[in-house]
């Protein structure tokens, strides 16, 4: 016996409200004209890759921080404004920026 037949039980004059599922939106980045630069340092002996010039809000910056750390495997943070990935990973990092609709320019090597 489920809740809704125990519910029967108890009070026969109870008819449950239609359920209502919330529409959910899909999180659209802001695409800007202006491209994305994506530069290979070096710090402190380690290779790193950085990714700057987003326009849009911080938020929609950490998302799309967070969708290349998990794509690539690889750690990284979302520090002052910038993605800083560990490792040389600008070409692969630059693909997956352009199937999302943003310019890219590689600098640095």
């Amino acid at each position: 016996m489920d809740l809704q037949d125990q519910l029967k039980n108890l009070f026969p004059d109870y008819e449950p409200a239609p359920e209502e599922t919330p529409e959910e939106v899909a999180h659209e980045l802001y695409v800007q004209k202006e491209p994305m630069i994506c530069k290979f340092e070096k710090r402190k002996g380690k290779a790193t890759t950085i990714i700057e010039g987003y326009e849009g809000t911080d938020e929609d910056f950490k998302i799309l921080a967070k969708e290349i750390k998990t794509k690539l495997s690889v750690g990284g943070t979302f520090k002052d404004d910038s993605i800083i990935i560990q490792g040389d990973y600008r070409d692969k990092i630059m693909e997956i920026l352009k199937v999302k609709g943003f310019k890219v320019k590689r600098v640095g090597g």
